[in-house]
């Protein structure tokens, strides 16, 4: 399949799936959301693919949300809907039987951050950062962030992370615990596909169920956090408070919220 949002290819068993939309550093618009959708779906397929790699392209893996196509008013209806199908792409990461490493290569901010949690493991360059940046903008936490980032660190620094929206570096989110490896901006890529090679080279089947087993869990206790987030976004969608930090945003300075 001819993909225009990502490049996808595989090598020595490791199918690669790069964003390619540098120009909005990776935003999660829907069309990409749709190609990484079926492009994970057609590698799972794929008997020739043992381990995924996902990254981005330029210098951000994924800056989050399509900030873009929420400047204009969003009621808690569409809100919902559009939470609930961005809920797929999680639900996949964690259902296919094959080991998804996330090569964060620069931010991964808001939505991006919850792609990155919810693979099975996080690589990352030394330059690059991690940030809860929904309360930049009056938004909640959404795709799993609230489970995921619990559950690694504990409800007190969780929620600091998310009501602080403070930036955190590769090298503390390794101190945390959030990722697997930290490695050198130089030859970032390729020590990246030196760990997926050798897990590539491990017994497949069992590799998955183990997955499958660690996932379950997840999969049954993520359903009504989704429930939660796609009803907390859909009201925080109509608050004067996310149309200011989306103005914001877009003037390049800090949001006045009023609380309303």
């Amino acid at each position: 399949m001819a993909y225009e949002q990502l490049q996808v290819h595989v090598e020595n068993k490791v199918g690669w799936i790069k964003m390619c939309r540098p120009d909005i550093r990776n935003a999660m618009i829907p069309e990409l959301r749709r190609e990484l959708h079926t492009a994970l779906a057609q590698l799972d397929q794929d008997d020739q693919v043992n381990v995924l790699v996902l990254t981005g392209d330029g210098k951000a893996f994924c800056a989050g949300g399509d900030l873009g196509g929420m400047n204009r008013k969003i009621d808690a209806v569409t809100g919902r809907k559009k939470l609930l199908q961005s809920h797929e792409l999680i639900r996949t990461l964690l259902r296919l039987e094959k080991p998804v490493i996330a090569a964060v290569n620069g931010a991964a901010a808001g939505a991006g951050f919850s792609v990155a949690l919810a693979c099975d493991m996080i690589v990352a360059a030394k330059s690059s950062f991690f940030v809860q940046s929904f309360v930049n903008v009056g938004l909640v936490p959404d795709l799993g962030a609230v489970h995921f980032l619990t559950s690694l660190l504990g409800p007190h620094r969780a929620k600091e992370l998310m009501f602080t929206g403070e930036r955190v570096t590769a090298d503390k989110a390794l101190e945390l615990g959030v990722v697997n490896r930290v490695i050198d901006d130089e030859g970032f890529l390729t020590e990246v596909g030196a760990i997926a090679e050798k897990l590539a080279k491990g017994p497949a089947i069992s590799m998955g169920l183990t997955k499958a087993m660690v996932n379950r869990s997840i999969l049954s206790q993520l359903h009504d956090t989704f429930e939660m987030e796609a009803f907390a976004q859909g009201l925080c969608f109509e608050t004067e408070d996310f149309r200011e930090g989306v103005t914001a945003f877009f003037e390049k300075r800090s949001p006045r919220f009023s609380g309303r």
